[in-house]
């Protein structure tokens, strides 16, 4: 195995949880600034501005969204909820080799990979005011968390479910646990957003993906509720609201150009 073959195994045990066999990797506490911490000058402004664009994603960066979603739809609390994709820490992980991409990628490409795939939008330029502040927002989300240093609760804490997962059982759940607020036919309401369809993300995002999903549910839905789902019940969900059409995403033919490619991944 060649070192970069190494280095790829060991991230990926990282991002599952788990540690090379070398020794345990440390953890740092999950302990987000509170908003009293915010800074009162410039860069203050900045990183308010970044967390605005989190919660109204379609209103601080119209321009670049293609869907009715906003990135706390998927980080949830603007980013600051364990197990639901927390922005904590992440400044801090970066830059960071990606399978998907086959390079090394900078903070900005994460966030534009989400403004492509989840948002179903376009790329922010590097330099624009949008970037510049989800960065500032994220990096001081990550204050005091060491360079590299993987922090609890983050990504999705991944599950298992105990059969395959069935999309006819995950409608059934889908109809008693979920289409309160996402709609019957999955559009979403005003205060929630649509799971499929042309308003949704796309085909190419993480979310589109089995496992991600099942965790993300598992963990976070119904919102308030978080944890009351079994790990089949949201394996079931995740498969039957993955089955529903949804937009496709034309670059996905670049992704894993060096390997890699997730068992789960839907193309």
């Amino acid at each position: 195995m060649n070192l970069q073959a190494v280095a790829i195994t060991a991230w990926a045990l990282l991002a599952l949880g788990a540690t090379p066999s070398s020794g345990a990797a440390p953890v740092a506490p999950f302990n987000p600034p509170s908003e009293a911490m915010l800074p009162s000058d410039v860069r203050g402004e900045t990183i308010r501005y970044g967390q605005r664009i989190v919660t109204q994603t379609g209103v601080f960066a119209k321009p670049y969204v293609g869907n009715a979603l906003s990135c706390t739809n998927c980080h949830l609390e603007a980013g600051r909820k364990p197990k639901a994709a927390p922005y904590v820490g992440v400044y801090a992980s970066f830059p960071q080799y990606r399978a998907r991409s086959g390079k090394v990628d900078r903070i900005e490409d994460r966030i534009n990979d989400c403004f492509q795939r989840s948002l179903n939008g376009k790329a922010l330029p590097y330099e624009s005011r949008e970037m510049t502040a989800l960065v500032a927002y994220m990096a001081w989300l990550s204050e005091g968390v060491p360079t590299g240093m993987k922090v609890e609760g983050q990504g999705f804490s991944r599950i298992s479910p105990s059969a395959p997962p069935d999309a006819k059982r995950g409608s059934q759940v889908y109809g008693t646990s979920c289409a309160q607020c996402h709609g019957p036919d999955g559009q979403g309401t005003a205060a929630f957003p649509p799971l499929w369809g042309e308003r949704s993300f796309n085909i190419g995002a993480g979310m589109a993906r089995l496992d991600t999903a099942a965790a993300f549910i598992k963990w976070n839905m119904p919102l308030g509720q978080g944890g009351t789902l079994s790990d089949q019940q949201a394996y079931d969900v995740a498969a039957y609201l993955l089955s529903q059409p949804r937009p496709d995403f034309g670059p996905k033919v670049h992704d894993w150009p060096k390997g890699g490619k997730p068992k789960d991944s839907p193309y």
